[in-house]
């Protein structure tokens, strides 16, 4: 049972120990929601006019540990939880959301108090309940997570979001890009709901706005959906309703409406909204420009341009990812598997999983690319249905790193590892096995 309030009190205790710290190293993750809990974390200690350093790293693992050795004080943000060797440092405190086990350093993570991790808080939504400063990147954390909609504790961090005025939330159609997306791209990239003959057919998504008589282009540019008409967006959507419900998928077509979050204190750019402005986290993180992503969460203007020329980069490997994802996902009995080793960047091959992942599937869907050092980078993506039956991805990631060797964890939905390349077949049998148990 969720204990909130209890909770709560790690989480003050944690703000405690956090600027009882003379000058911490802040180490968090690369990804959006690392990106957006470790700028919440650092923008917290700028306000308090504390010393810090920060530091983005891609995976926890024995090297990162032996490294932190020499550290006085570190701050984990969005790791540190599911690796034992945190107990081996000096003082340090963990701000996570991921599973944990034996780890014996002061700890806030909803996890230990029965909130889910992967569905009810991010790192950065635990990260705000630390430090009650930036809301705004809190939602931000959970969207990129793959948390909406917002539930439980993040329903608790949105309301005060929304108290304070960093937070607007919208009912409007549910599609990613809304205010940066260009009109086609809007409509064939789209895939929750995946829309039958136009997902991923940009020809197909042109003639479907020719034929309801919305232009894609006005003075020389290419338009946003919020750029449409009241009359333009009415048509879109119901258009979009009669391709679902002739696609049998009634319950889909019924959501087609529901929360946005929009940031009323930001500029009216790729930051405006909670989605779109963790994909530009995202471009920033898997493209090794962790600093730009963090910049852009602390409001520095001139970090705009390199994030949006990330963005453009990382829009375009997506595209050139799920095209390759779509004919060469292969069915291996207990998961959907696809190599991504060679084509698929190691930095976006779980994007692409959870980009390629159908929700009618009854199976998860593993996905691998070529890491460093002789490396395999593996991700995994399951429906939720699968979850909510007690598939647990993050326990697979975890326990099959202990039989193989690398680091691995994560969520029930979303898990993650890294793994040397020669035993990649071991990693395969072990995950077939594990989930044909469950």
């Amino acid at each position: 049972m969720a204990d909130e309030e209890g909770f709560l009190n790690s989480c003050e205790e944690a703000r405690r120990i956090a600027f009882s710290f003379n000058e911490p190293l802040i180490v968090h993750h690369y990804d959006a929601d690392g990106l957006s809990s470790g700028a919440l974390v650092a923008g917290a200690f700028i306000k308090q006019g504390k010393k810090f350093r920060r530091e983005c790293i891609k995976k926890l693992d024995d090297e990162a540990i032996e490294r932190y050795t020499k550290e006085k004080e570190t701050i984990f943000v969005d790791l540190g939880g599911g690796n034992k060797r945190v107990n081996e440092l000096k003082d340090a405190l963990i701000i996570d959301h991921h599973q944990t086990s034996g780890v014996e350093k002061p700890q806030a993570n909803p996890v230990l108090h029965g909130i889910d991790g992967g569905d009810e808080l991010s790192a950065a939504g635990t990260a705000y309940c630390v430090f009650r400063v930036h809301p705004d990147l809190a939602i931000v954390g959970a969207m990129g997570d793959m948390q909406s909609p917002l539930r439980g504790m993040n329903r608790w961090v949105l309301e005060r979001g929304v108290e304070s005025g960093e937070v607007k939330v919208e009912e409007d159609l549910r599609f990613y890009g809304r205010y940066c997306r260009p009109l086609v791209q809007f409509l064939a990239y789209c895939d929750d709901p995946y829309l039958p003959g136009i997902s991923y057919r940009e020809d197909k998504a042109t003639e479907l706005f020719n034929d309801i008589g919305i232009k894609i282009e006005a003075d020389g540019k290419m338009r946003v959906y919020a750029d449409l008409s009241v009359d333009e967006k009415r048509a879109l959507i119901s258009a979009i309703a009669r391709m679902l419900i002739n696609a049998n998928q009634l319950k889909k077509a019924e959501e087609l409406i529901g929360e946005s979050c929009i940031f009323p204190k930001r500029p009216h750019n790729e930051a405006f909204e909670a989605n779109e402005f963790s994909t530009m986290l995202n471009a920033c993180g898997r493209h090794s420009q962790p600093d730009v992503g963090v910049r852009v969460c602390l409001g520095e203007q001139s970090a705009y341009d390199e994030a949006r020329e990330l963005l453009r980069l990382h829009r375009r490997m997506l595209r050139e990812g799920i095209s390759y994802a779509s004919s060469h996902v292969q069915d291996l009995g207990a998961f959907y598997f696809l190599d991504g080793r060679s084509r698929i960047d190691e930095g976006i091959i779980g994007t692409v999983c959870g980009m390629a992942l159908q929700q009618r599937w009854t199976k998860p869907i593993i996905g691998i690319s070529s890491g460093d050092n002789d490396t395999v980078k593996i991700s995994g993506r399951a429906p939720r249905s699968l979850v909510n039956a007690g598939l647990n991805l993050g326990d697979l990631m975890a326990k099959s790193t202990t039989s193989v060797g690398g680091v691995g964890g994560g969520h029930r939905i979303a898990a993650g590892a890294s793994i040397p390349k020669d035993k990649l077949n071991e990693f395969l049998v072990f995950s077939g096995e594990y989930i044909s148990k469950r």
